[in-house]
Formats: C-alpha cells, structure tokens, sequence
C-alpha cells in the first residue's frame, strides 16, 4: 500500500477549496486501465479520464514502458536550434491524423500554452501577410481556454477572468446554449446555427481588418458540456474564410477519439486553420500539448521571415523526449485498438444510458454528444454549486469519480468502458442524486 502523506500543508492544489479538502482530503493511490485505487484499497471507477485525458485507460503497458525506455535513453534534448528523433516522428504521427492540410506540429506542454502558443502564431501569420492592423482575438461566452493570460482573456468562464488582468483587444462571441430550445439533446442541437453571425455583427463593430483569430472549442467541455448547433460551425468556418480571419479550435478535451474520431473537426465536418491539443495526445501520462497548423499558415511565417528565427517563441520543454515517447505510444495504442472509432460506436448506448437518468431528482437538463455528457443539476436556493459538489463527494466515497462544474456533473470516461461499465455509472449517479438533498 503507497505511504500516506504525512502534511497536507504544502501543496496548494490546483482549482481546489484547498480548506475544505485538507479537512477532508480524497487521495488516490494508483491505477489500471477503467479504475482508480484509493490509499485504504478502495476501487474508484473513472467517469472523466482522469481529467478528460486519459483516453486509452490507465497505466496502458505500451505507453508505460515506452516512457521508461525514453527515460534510460535520452532523459532530456534542447529543441533550440536543436532536436531529437522521437519530437520529429511525434509531429509527423500527429500532423498523419490531423485533418488534411493541417501538417505541422508546434509542441508545448500544456493545453493552456498550446492555446496561447495558437494565438501568438495567428498574431505571426497576420504580420507575415501584410495585415499587421489584425491584432483582435475573438473568444466565445462560456469558453474555456487553459489559465494562461492569452487563454483567460478569449475565455468566457467569469470566475477564471474577474481575479486577473485580461488582454486588451479581444471580444467574445455569445455561447450557445438555450435551454428551452435545446434541452436534454442528443448530438448536435437542431437550434442555434445563426449565432454563429454574431462574428458578422464583431466585423462590423471592429472592422474586418483588425480581426485576427476566432477560437473556440468545437464542444464546450468545461463549462458543462455544449454540443456545437449544426451548421454553427460551418458557418464560422464560411465567415472567417470570407473576412481573413484564421479559426482555431480548442480540441484540448475533443481530441483523439472523444467523439469517435481523430479531432472533433473530422467528426463534425470542419476543418479549422488551427487545432489545439494536449491531455490525449500522452493518453494524460506526460504532460505534453500541441498546436497543429495549416500549411499555408506554416508557409507564411517561415517563407516570409527574415534570415534566422522565424517565430520567437518556444518552451524548454517543448517536444521532450519521455512525453514524445508516451505520445507515440499513445497514438500507437488508440490506433491498435480502434480506439478512434470506439467513441461513435458506443455514442448511441451511451446517449440512451445517460439520458435515462432524466427524471432522476434535480436533474433538469441532460447533453451527450460522442463519449461526453454533461448532467445539469437545479441548484440549491442560494449556494449554487453546493449540490453539485455533494454528489462529486457521494459518488466519490460509492466507488466513483465523476467532474463537476458548478451543479454541472461532467462525464467523459475512457475509451475502453465496456457497456457494463456504462450502465454502472449511470447506477451510481442515480443512487447519488436520490440521497442527496
């Protein structure tokens, strides 16, 4: 059994009310494949991936041993005017699976610098083109986008924004979400597709020429789970192209497999100049994030520069040789397993299963789209958020973990679950909510 921490004091967890769990702290011990172990031997069934990244199940032995290996050989690599073998194989293995025409691989390592590292190439391509007026990043209502100062200023969640400063010259889209037109959804939303001309009404407001980059996530995960309205994306994708503004999309939650292909942007039909990435792409067991980008964004920068560095940015880190190993591994795994696939596959059960739990108590609106669903609670009179974070606790202590997002529970399991599994979740969550108040 791992030993027990024996100070709880020094580590200040991250997004956590650090008081309320050193007072009563939850510990995980370790892991294998659909399960977390507590500390005491207690099996924890894992409803979220971890924190939506572990995709392929835990301690998966091709990406375990392949980091060890990567660790005995080569612990460390500068990619300063330098590089290594594995960061080069990595880049060409993701750029096979991204959409077609996204071909090159900036590394980062996290999803938070992969969205900031984005937005400083969309600001790059811009200049290189001539257009040095488009410095405006337009982010979307509800939108979450890492905690980086680039990430918090397009992001939409108002508690991530309101303590910092946030960067001048950038607006937001509306979210998307209506809950008497779109409530317990399956899929994409029938409703909504016009509020992507929002960016038509930011056009007229700034000026085409200062807009640089639209960023948003194809589904909002963090916020509770937003399925994009069909034909919403299209037409972003249509007003961008028209106006010379580049579209990313955060696919730091979407990406490999979530909806039952490679991106999102494969699943939903479109493709964007940029992708974000991270949590996935090591199957969560290096931290790693990366930034695919579309050749002609890639050429302009490079081919325009002048003799020398051509975008002056990077990370020491960047394509490091344990998480380009655990990468390999991983995208090596989900290939082998169908893993990619397996999301679309188990969609229609899953959507069923979830969507029983309609007249469970408190619940008031249900969303699933591919392997993710988002379970919207009635908040309690006065302390939104309180019921949420007694049932992450209830189902907790009953043998599983689940996210919540306020009084938002937030599920997006790994891609092996079997059936049985699924049906245990839902069990679980039921038995959770008729005990709490």
């Amino acid at each position: 059994m791992p030993d027990l921490p024996n100070d709880l004091a020094a580590f200040w967890l991250p997004f956590t009310d650090n008081r309320g769990f050193k007072a009563e702290p939850r510990l995980l011990a370790r892991a294998r494949d659909m399960h977390y172990w507590t500390p005491d031997g207690r099996q924890i069934l894992d409803g979220t991936a971890g924190l939506w990244c572990v995709n392929a199940g835990h301690t998966r032995p091709r990406i375990v041993e392949a980091i060890q290996a990567a660790a005995a050989e080569l612990d460390f690599a500068p990619t300063f005017n330098l590089a290594h073998p594995l960061a080069f194989k990595l880049a060409s293995r993701v750029a096979e699976i991204a959409p077609d025409g996204l071909d090159h691989v900036f590394f980062t390592n996290s999803g938070s610098e992969a969205v900031d590292s984005a937005l400083k190439i969309a600001l790059a391509y811009q200049r290189s083109v001539g257009q040095g007026s488009r410095t405006r990043l337009i982010g979307r209502a509800r939108a979450y986008h890492g905690v980086n100062f680039g990430g918090v200023s397009v992001g939409g969640i108002v508690n991530n924004r309101r303590s910092f400063l946030n960067l001048p010259g950038v607006d937001h889209l509306p979210h998307t979400y209506n809950h008497a037109e779109q409530a317990f959804s399956r899929g994409e939303p029938a409703w909504g597709a016009h509020l992507a001309d929002a960016l038509e009404d930011l056009v007229n407001l700034h000026g085409a020429e200062t807009l640089a980059a639209v960023i948003v996530e194809p589904v909002a995960g963090s916020t509770g789970v937003l399925a994009p309205p069909k034909g919403y994306l299209q037409r972003l994708r249509e007003i961008t192209r028209r106006h010379g503004i580049l579209l990313i999309f955060d696919e730091v939650i979407t990406g490999f497999g979530r909806l039952g292909a490679p991106f999102a942007a494969q699943a939903l039909g479109v493709t964007p100049d940029m992708i974000t990435m991270a949590k996935g792409l090591t199957n969560g067991a290096v931290p790693m994030g990366a930034v695919a980008v579309a050749d002609s964004v890639h050429r302009a920068i490079v081919d325009n520069a002048a003799p020398g560095i051509e975008l002056f940015h990077g990370y020491t880190y960047s394509g490091h040789p344990l998480a380009a190993a655990a990468g390999l591994a991983a995208i090596e795994t989900y290939a082998e397993e169908g893993l990619f696939a397996r999301g679309a596959e188990l969609a229609g059960y899953w959507a069923d299963a979830i969507h029983g739990l309609r007249d469970a108590p408190h619940v008031v609106d249900i969303r699933t789209i591919g392997l993710v669903a988002g379970i919207e609670l009635a908040p309690r009179a006065d302390a939104a958020g309180a019921r949420g974070k007694t049932v992450f606790h209830r189902c907790f202590d009953d043998g599983l973990l689940i996210r919540v997002t306020g009084d938002i529970i937030a599920l997006s399991p790994p891609l092996i679950i079997s059936t049985a599994q699924i049906d245990e979740i839902v069990g679980r969550i039921r038995d959770a909510l008729g005990q709490v108040g």
